[in-house]
């Protein structure tokens, strides 16, 4: 991670010219911008903007590039695989202050926001319209970072991924030019589809400021339920089954005995502690409980032992926030650990096996290793609790994940199903797609970025 360029401090003077106060080379406002939630030792950029235009994104990226200066978008920092890191210094560009809902179209749903809007913050903006926005990565994170690294979630086995919701995006490329890359119709057959290019870049070949996305209409009905199992063999099996019989449930989680474990202890809940799915139905009243009972009769078949309902909001609520602070609760198992996460995906008809394999991998491990993940698309994550002072733990945990990323690739699977590649997935990707589209990806990243300033070091690599 050495920082190979020499920073030309002109540029602060041009960007404090254009933004005054908006600049900051403070060592703390740095820091906090040179750290995510990986493993990786932090890298604070050099300088830190903060913009609240499109214009404003254009002028500092016009500046970046007259100076050959790397730029690193920045939502909230909520990344697992170093995205936001400047790993070759130069200016961040901090996007949280583009925060404005630019206009709901309730009768086509859709939205316009700007990139630093938040999941949350849209979902309280319309719901007064019935509507909702559906992906769910977890975190609160921004919608243009969703859109950067095609994050999904909870929900992504009933309403898909940002891929899937997003409709048009406005880009600055990295010549300065502002581009939006498709109209607001639901289809469209007019030239290569760029939004899909720039959906999953990584902030690699533009910034983008503005994301067209869709909406749907709130259910008339929901109920979410957990339920305990004697193994995780039992959770995945359910969940293949279920999913194989045409349920259409919206949200499909598991978590292993040592995450509910931590749950418990982190949120203060007394779930039983066993590996264990998280459930969520959408539709009509009667639809929402023939969907529960065909899923709780499948759970009984194999092994579960609790299917405890959670009809009232506040309950569903309370359910889900327990499954999304999942992650930080496994990280107190080890205190002042932090984790190399894993990301597989896999056919959901070899999620069962894929699962079982890699608990029994996992087995010998020097540190508890907690499993949690969407398994309804067939996405889950592991967490090796790494202490960051010695390196010989995460080489440790590195080689742990390259077998779980060759046994998921020998499925058909792919090494990352939604945290995306950044630094920490490169050898990954490269392994799954293979030299020639390796190379194809950086002719497109050069002919976007022929001086490697946009988030260098990132997904494909430019010497």
């Amino acid at each position: 991670m050495n920082k190979a360029r020499e920073f030309d401090q002109s540029v602060v003077s041009e960007l404090k010219a254009l933004l005054g106060d908006r600049v900051s080379t403070s060592a703390a406002v740095r820091e906090h911008h040179g750290k995510d939630e990986s493993y990786f030792p932090y890298a604070p950029p050099d300088a830190v903007v903060f913009l609240k235009t499109t214009e404003e994104v254009r002028d500092v990226v016009n500046i970046c590039r007259r100076h050959r200066v790397p730029m690193i978008p920045y939502g909230v920092g909520t990344s697992l695989e170093g995205h936001i890191l400047a790993v070759h210094g130069g200016v961040c560009i901090d996007l949280s202050q583009m925060n404005a809902v630019l206009a709901v179209h309730e009768s086509d749903l859709d939205a316009v926001v700007q990139a630093g809007v938040t999941r949350k913050q849209l979902n309280e903006h319309i719901k007064h319209t019935g509507l909702f926005f559906p992906v769910d990565p977890g975190a609160d994170a921004t919608l243009g970072g969703m859109a950067a690294t095609r994050a999904s979630g909870t929900n992504a086995v009933r309403y898909g991924t940002m891929r899937e919701n997003v409709l048009s995006l406005k880009v600055v490329l990295a010549d300065g030019r502002i581009i939006q890359t498709s109209r607001r119709a639901k289809k469209s057959a007019a030239g290569y589809d760029l939004t899909r290019l720039f959906v999953g870049s990584e902030g690699t070949l533009g910034v983008i400021t503005e994301i067209t996305v869709r909406l749907y209409p709130v259910q008339e009905a929901m109920s979410a339920a957990v339920c305990a199992f004697e193994t995780v063999d039992g959770c995945t099996n359910t969940v293949i089954q279920t999913i194989q019989a045409g349920v259409p449930i919206a949200r499909c989680d598991i978590v292993c005995d040592k995450t509910v474990g931590a749950i418990n202890k982190y949120k203060k809940t007394s779930y039983r502690v066993a590996p264990t799915v998280f459930f969520e139905f959408h539709g009509s009243a009667a639809s929402v409980v023939e969907q529960a009972e065909t899923v709780q009769a499948i759970a009984k078949e194999n092994g579960g032992m609790d299917f405890q309902w959670a009809t009232k909001a506040e309950e569903r609520s309370a359910l889900w926030d327990a499954r999304h602070n999942a992650y930080f609760a496994c990280l107190q198992l080890k205190p002042g650990a932090r984790a190399v996460s894993t990301d597989v995906c896999v056919p959901i008809s070899r999620l069962a096996e894929c699962v079982h394999e890699t608990m029994e991998d996992v087995k010998d491990y020097i540190n508890p290793v907690p499993l949690l993940g969407h398994i309804g698309d067939g996405n889950f994550h592991l967490m090796f609790l790494i202490d960051p002072a010695k390196p010989e733990e995460t080489e440790l945990a590195k080689q742990f994940n390259r077998r779980l990323v060759e046994r998921a690739l020998k499925m058909e699977g792919t090494c990352t199903g939604e945290h995306g590649i950044g630094m920490g997935k490169i050898d990954s990707m490269r392994l799954e797609l293979g030299d020639d589209m390796m190379d194809l990806m950086r002719d497109i990243k050069h002919v976007f970025d022929p001086h490697n300033l946009m988030n260098p070091g990132k997904v494909v690599p430019l010497p």
